[in-house]
């Protein structure tokens, strides 16, 4: 870990310098901005003993450490670690009040999610704990939830409410999202998910509710800027396929592209609707069959993949090589969150990945960085090194070959975190 006196010497240096001594740096030379898909997600190209110069915050340009040019530009030594883009995790809830250990041990005794769910725990005991928590309690909270994701190498992330459940709950949530996107260099998109759950005071009624999202809650969200898109639950037990329909047409009248959480459960129609109003990205995804496959490859949605849910809810993993496969751009993401996934350490979800979706070291690299950028439309500016991409990027520990970096599930191997041209 680096000390005080590391960080607080590298954040004086200026935005223009060079990193030497890589020993393996992924570049892109091609200026990626649209997702990898199928074979493609294999490709991942890299130079050895290389330097990069980062000029005013943004990436300049890299070349062989044999052709290194004289210059009197500050230099920070790699000392050869590996230089691989900052991670780009699109799915979070890291705005929250409290956490849910609770149910974690009555899962252990038996309970299933859904179970737990129905006695009023899961998402409707977020809200009720959010509903009691000052905007600057959340934001506090949240702020150190931020600083440890950086930390682990994540330099864009998506965060979405739903844990407020009411007008005034959601748009405190929204309103802390909007105040950590000014707080660290990390890039945040916001995204509006009132349809998390129905509420207890509206339960029996969740036309009702839907109603309250689009008529009142939505018109609010938007006259205050405070959402990048709009987002539904869309799973047995939550909103139906016809629910999702009609708040993302809602949605695209205001301008808000629509992302789902689509087929965590059960075969949802979640896909469908996603591809039907052309969602940015459906994500989950444990239920995918032949009908979903076909959908998506029709379509401009990205299909983002969880496992860590898998892994903490005991819930089968999206088959993910088999849409791989099929030719999908495939993104991976942490949905950190107090219930199913309280954790936001990208390479444990690279490890998951490799590990029980049979997913290659260099795809899974590719769908944490890149392909994560597209699916939360920040793919211009960040998700790969290249030349004026904003400089988000890690180095890690020296390194003998990319699959140690799953391989090594219980390692911190990064080193150093530079976000917009400035060390974290």
């Amino acid at each position: 870990m680096s000390t005080f006196a590391d960080l607080l010497q590298f954040r004086m240096q200026p935005r223009t310098f060079y990193i030497t001594n890589i020993g393996r740096l992924y570049c892109d030379e091609e200026g990626l901005t649209a997702p990898l898909k199928g074979a493609s997600m294999s490709q991942l190209p890299f130079i050895e003993s290389a330097w990069l110069l980062i000029e005013n915050g943004k990436f300049h340009s890299w070349g062989s450490m044999s052709l290194f040019p004289e210059t009197s530009i500050s230099a920070h030594d790699a000392t050869n670690g590996w230089v691989i883009p900052a991670w780009c995790d699109s799915h979070t809830h890291l705005v929250y009040a409290g956490s849910r250990e609770t149910e974690f041990v009555a899962r252990i005794n038996g309970l299933t999610y859904e179970e737990i769910a129905q006695q009023g725990g899961g998402i409707i005991n977020s809200a009720l704990r959010l509903r009691n928590t000052t905007e600057d309690q959340l934001y506090d909270s949240a702020l150190i939830r931020l600083h440890e994701i950086i930390q682990f190498g994540t330099g864009a992330v998506e965060i979405k409410s739903g844990y407020g459940l009411d007008l005034e709950s959601e748009l405190k949530m929204l309103r802390v999202i909007r105040r950590l996107k000014s707080a660290t260099n990390c890039e945040i998109r916001s995204n509006f998910l009132a349809a998390h759950a129905v509420p207890p005071e509206y339960k029996g009624r969740q036309d009702d509710y839907v109603n309250h999202i689009i008529n009142d809650m939505l018109p609010k969200v938007v006259e205050e800027g405070l959402a990048d898109f709009i987002d539904v639950f869309c799973d047995r037990g939550f909103f139906t396929q016809g629910n999702t329909e009609k708040i993302l047409s809602a949605g695209m009248k205001y301008g808000l592209r629509g992302k789902i959480h689509a087929n965590e459960l059960d075969y949802s129609g979640g896909v469908q609707a996603g591809v039907k109003y052309g969602a940015l990205s459906v994500d989950h995804l444990e239920c995918v069959g032949e009908a979903e496959i076909t959908a998506l490859l029709n379509s401009q949605t990205i299909s983002t993949v969880l496992p860590s849910t898998s892994f903490f809810l005991k819930l089968p993993y999206a088959p993910a090589r088999k849409m791989i496969d099929a030719g999908l751009p495939l993104s991976l993401a942490t949905d950190y969150n107090p219930g199913s996934s309280p954790s936001g350490r990208m390479s444990f979800i690279l490890s998951l990945a490799c590990i029980h979706m049979n997913m290659l070291p260099e795809e899974a690299v590719n769908a944490a960085t890149i392909n994560g950028a597209c699916a939360m439309g920040v793919e211009m500016e960040f998700g790969s090194i290249a030349k004026n991409k904003f400089a988000n990027c890690l180095i890690t520990q020296p390194l003998e070959n990319l699959a140690y970096i799953p391989y090594s599930f219980g390692s911190d191997l990064v080193k150093k975190v530079i976000l917009k041209g400035e060390m974290q």
